[in-house]
């Protein structure tokens, strides 16, 4: 607050609470503190500001003729913060989701969504609610919220979506082997949570380690290996892959040299598949 020789009192003010009059405190705040009271001069300073200090400052001054006053309004800016967010999630494919993100700050922060895909950072929302109805399995990964006023660095956090699947097979192909030689038929199937495995020979579950073969099952892969292939080896597979959400099978042929074969043999995938489930839905009613 700038004064001159005709003053002859000074006082700084907070709205209507007197925090010093001359050189004496009158305010009880430790961090209020007088910077200066000269001729020219009549200053405080306030350590450690906080939200609660923002509001109008008041300098009257007294002279021989009149009292004066002088504004100033503290403005206080605040670094974004996220205070709240949606933990991370798992929802089956095609439901709702809503993921929040709460943030505070001083001028209010934008708040921002992004889903980080393994195609890059893709732009979903300039909200702190984001909305994704019937989500698909490409629509899972991590979430990205930003809060941003421009007086720091932004406030960033991560949220994990988890999209639950059924079940798809994604690679099954027949395969040549000769007499004698190694074997092996492989099944691959994209699902979440990962897929069970089995196989089947017509109506018959093959066990790991019986006639000559070796099952492995690891992750979205599961093979079937014959260690030597005979006569009575060839023929059509079924590759069954199962979570919590559903089934789904393929059917495979291991066939000899010079054999004729489809490589897409879809009509006898289907033929096989129906035939595998009549069989099993008859046992389970011969159970019952």
């Amino acid at each position: 607050c700038t004064v001159d020789d005709r003053v002859t009192r000074v006082a700084w003010l907070n709205r209507s609470t007197i925090l010093y009059a001359g050189n004496d405190k009158w305010s009880i705040d430790n961090r209020v503190v007088i910077l200066s009271n000269t001729k020219t001069q009549y200053s405080i300073k306030i350590h450690n500001v906080d939200i609660y200090d923002e509001g109008p400052y008041t300098c009257s001054v007294q002279t021989d003729n009149h009292p004066k006053t002088s504004r100033v309004h503290l403005i206080v800016q605040v670094p974004p913060q996220i205070v709240n967010i949606s933990s991370d999630i798992t929802v089956n494919e095609g439901s709702s989701v809503t993921l929040m993100c709460l943030a505070f700050g001083r001028p209010e922060p934008t708040v921002t969504w992004r889903h980080l895909s393994g195609k890059g950072q893709t732009f979903v929302s300039e909200d702190e609610y984001l909305e994704i109805t019937g989500i698909t399995r490409e629509q899972s990964g991590e979430y990205e919220c930003s809060a941003v006023n421009d007086v720091a660095v932004p406030d960033v956090r991560k949220v994990k979506v988890t999209v639950n699947y059924p079940p798809y097979i994604s690679n099954a192909k027949n395969t040549g082997a000769s007499v004698g030689q190694k074997g092996i038929l492989q099944c691959e199937a994209s699902a979440v949570p990962v897929a069970e495995f089995q196989w089947f020979k017509e109506d018959t579950r093959l066990a790991n380690g019986l006639e000559g073969v070796r099952i492995e099952s690891k992750g979205r892969l599961s093979t079937l290996t014959f260690f030597n292939v005979s006569e009575k080896d060839y023929g059509n597979y079924t590759c069954v892959a199962t979570n919590k959400l559903g089934n789904t099978n393929a059917s495979i042929i291991l066939y000899g040299p010079g054999a004729v074969h489809d490589g897409g043999n879809a009509a006898s995938r289907v033929a096989a598949g129906l035939c595998l489930w009549a069989t099993l839905l008859a046992r389970l009613l011969l159970d019952f």
